[in-house]
Order: C-alpha cells, then sequence, then structure tokens
C-alpha cells in the first residue's frame, strides 16, 4: 500500500475525545487508507464534557468517553490511543505536559503531527476552549524544541531510552491562516460514524451530520473545490 507523500507515521494530538472527529477524522481516514500509521493522544478524559446528561461527570463518564474514542477511532483506520489523563478543563500548558507530549513523540518518531492551533481564533470561540489552546502550546513546543532536543527532560533519554527526534511538519486545526484543504468528500461517512460513536456527548445524530456536512461544504468552497465536494480545513507548518 503507497505512503502518503513518504509519511509513515502521524501523531494526532487533542484536548478532549471527540476533538479529533469533529476536527480532523476524514483526513486521518485517508492518511490510514493510504497507509500512515496513525496515533491518537488524547490530553483528558473528557470528564467534565456536558453531553447529552446520560452519564454524571466524573470517573465514570472519563470511562465512557475512552470507550467512545477508541470505537470512533477504529471507525477510520486508528488503533493506537493513548490517553494522558489530564483535569478536563484545568490544562495548562506547563513543563509537565510538554514533557509528556515529547516523550509520546520520541516513542511514535512521527514524521507529521496534527493540533489544535495555540491561536485564539475569534470568529469561532467554541474552537477556542483553553483546553484546547493549552495543548496546542504544549504540544508545539514539545515538537520544537522538546522531542528533538537531548537536554530537554533529560530523563527521558537517561532513564527511559527515548532517542530524541524531529518532526517535520505539523497540521494545525483552526490556524489564522488555512492553506490546505483535504478533500473528505469520500470517506465523509466514515467521519460521521466516528462522530456518532460519541453518544454520551450527541443527542440527535442526523441533526449532527447535516449540520457537519454544511460545514464541510462550506470549506471546501472556500478552498476552490468543485461544488458539491467536503473538506476538513488545515494550516500546515515546516517544523523542520
Amino acid at each position: 500500500m503507497p505512503i502518503e507523500n513518504g509519511i509513515e507515521r502521524a501523531l494526532v494530538v487533542m484536548a478532549h475525545p471527540d476533538d479529533v472527529d469533529f476536527g480532523c477524522a476524514g483526513t486521518v481516514a485517508l492518511w490510514t487508507d493510504a497507509g500512515v500509521d496513525v496515533t491518537y493522544l488524547l490530553v483528558t478524559d473528557g470528564e467534565a464534557g456536558g453531553g447529552n446528561g446520560a452519564v454524571p461527570a466524573g470517573p465514570e463518564l472519563a470511562e465512557v468517553r475512552r470507550t467512545e474514542q477508541r470505537e470512533a477511532a477504529a471507525a477510520v483506520g486508528v488503533h493506537d490511543v493513548r490517553f494522558l489523563g489530564r483535569p478536563d478543563g484545568r490544562l495548562a500548558a506547563d513543563m509537565g505536559l510538554r514533557r509528556d507530549i515529547a516523550r509520546v513523540i520520541r516513542q511514535v518518531r512521527p514524521q507529521r503531527m496534527l493540533i489544535p492551533s495555540p491561536e485564539r481564533d475569534w470568529t469561532a470561540i467554541a474552537a477556542s476552549h483553553p483546553d484546547h489552546l493549552a495543548t496546542g502550546e504544549a504540544a508545539i513546543n514539545a515538537v520544537y524544541p522538546d522531542a528533538r532536543n537531548p537536554y530537554a527532560h533529560p530523563e527521558l533519554l537517561a532513564e527511559e531510552g527515548l532517542e530524541p527526534w524531529t518532526v517535520r511538519e505539523v497540521w494545525l486545526t483552526h490556524g489564522r491562516f488555512p492553506d490546505h484543504y483535504s478533500d473528505v468528500t469520500d470517506v465523509v461517512d466514515r467521519k460521521l460514524t466516528a462522530l456518532a460513536a460519541h453518544a454520551s456527548q450527541i443527542g440527535d445524530v442526523g441533526e449532527l451530520g447535516a449540520m457537519v456536512r454544511g460545514w464541510l461544504a462550506a470549506n471546501a468552497e472556500k478552498g476552490g473545490l468543485a461544488q458539491g465536494r467536503l473538506a476538513e480545513v488545515f494550516q500546515v507548518v515546516d517544523t523542520r
């Protein structure tokens, strides 16, 4: 099976279960179909998520949301799903979080990463949840300089034997300067299947599906794709 643009491994780092499915599950499906080995890293378990109220917030909801995320990941060909278990709603881009993301980068050794933008989007405030911003800030700092620097978090090398690794590109969701429109028309049903797996958070799946298709159609129009196409949008950053 061909490898997408020479990319063999990709790491997606997001704050909460379902963030990846709203933001990039269609693109992930394209990658896995092309033979890319994709790993998900969720910083929190989403235990403070509002959802539909069927499961109370706390440890029980955390376990439900982990299970849902694994099911959603499988729908788009991802079978390595990891969780850091940080507190939902209280993330900070501190050195501990940078170290924990850098650890996974050195373990997975991805050529490409996909993360939330660390910059607030004043046109779409929900996308700029504080946990998303903190995850994006910690993740880009884990890419540069931490994961590639043998002297950053020295215990990763000295105690865990994790050699430095340079990620060559990072894709941002909700970046200020979007420049890549990923045509997900042919895999949109798998994206919607992944979203439907988050039953604790989603009430009317049909209504959500119509909304998502509308968002993707608007993205495709902005990106100059043909009428009727659907797209996820990213800002691609060269981090070599």
